[in-house]
């Protein structure tokens, strides 16, 4: 297989490993979780699905990365989407059992005719993390380009579902963490290098205001005045939360992956935060998968993993696609 081949699938395995991981115990606490905690695949539990059974977030991951092994065109990404809410397109096992409600609000709007370009909420309370959990592929799309357009792609991406700023700026940085780890940098020395850029880009594009900036404080540590910020890798347990609310999500998967040494640990540390513990586990695995390989990966999880060959297949489709 080429490199990218392997970054890919390593990539789609590592964030649907994780989201598997996360389904049985979702909207668990976490207490609850440290006296029973995830340490393996689980059967049933919150959503009764079989053991393997991935969620919306990987589902709407490879529709994009479906869509994009036709090229770019942001209408079909949306009507890959909705083609999923409505047909089951890219489940797990044929048909859906969770959704966000500004997804679900958005690919209603698209249904009805609305351009995907105009379908995305736009009011703060718009920002959960449901294009956050779904925006890895557009990396491999993205990687050679300019920091400008991967911005202005990476935010009409977000914008199908999430159009407010705050998570297209998430979406932003986690694909610039990507980035640097798909160019085969130290973690931390990927993740230092994603805050100069990002927070260059901030200074040379005014793409948001510096109230929003300050939302992700504690991951770029970019001297906003009258802020003292701890960094997100030197933060407690206790200080990591892990809703839907896409800062959080953002936060908890960096932390995750910071501050652990192996995808299995960074993944189990994700699931077991509690909460929204599919989407964190999603967004820590994609990274954690991307940068440790496929080989990292239990076996025993990938044995029990839905549709592995088609997730293998779409992951080949995706790089000659890219060629």
């Amino acid at each position: 297989m080429t490199k990218l081949l392997v970054q890919i699938t390593s990539s789609f395995l590592g964030l649907s490993v994780a989201d598997a991981l996360g389904v049985p115990v979702e909207f668990l606490e976490r207490e609850r979780l440290r006296q029973n905690p995830v340490t393996n695949m689980q059967e049933y539990g919150s959503h009764n699905q079989p053991m393997g059974t991935w969620s919306d977030d990987s589902s709407l991951a490879f529709c994009l990365a479906e869509s994009l092994c036709q090229g770019y065109d942001l209408q079909a990404i949306g009507n890959s989407f909705v083609r999923w809410h409505e047909n089951g397109f890219w489940t797990a096992y044929g048909k859906i059992f969770d959704i966000g409600i500004a997804t679900l609000q958005a690919l209603r709007k698209i249904k009805n005719g609305t351009s995907a370009l105009l379908s995305g909420g736009v009011s703060e309370r718009d920002n959960g993390n449901g294009s956050l959990m779904r925006i890895l592929p557009i990396i491999f799309y993205i990687k050679d380009l300019p920091i400008k357009n991967r911005f202005e792609i990476v935010a009409e991406v977000s914008a199908i579902t999430h159009a407010h700023i705050r998570s297209i700026f998430g979406c932003f940085i986690y694909t610039e963490f990507a980035l640097q780890l798909l160019a085969g940098k130290e973690k931390y020395e990927a993740y230092a290098n994603m805050q100069k850029m990002v927070n260059q880009f901030t200074k040379d594009f005014a793409i948001c205001s510096i109230e929003e900036q300050s939302k992700y404080q504690r991951i770029l540590e970019n001297s906003i005045e009258n802020i003292d910020t701890t960094p997100i890798y030197n933060c407690p347990e206790n200080q990591i939360y892990s809703s839907g609310y896409v800062v959080s999500s953002l936060e908890a998967s960096i932390w995750c992956f910071l501050t652990t040494e192996n995808y299995a640990e960074a993944v189990l540390k994700a699931v077991n935060l509690g909460s929204d513990t599919d989407t964190v586990g999603c967004i820590t695995g994609g990274l954690a998968g991307l940068y440790y390989g496929e080989n990292a990966i239990p076996k025993e999880w990938l044995a029990v993993l839905a549709r592995q060959n088609d997730i293998r297949d779409l992951a080949a489709r995706f790089c000659v696609s890219l060629a």
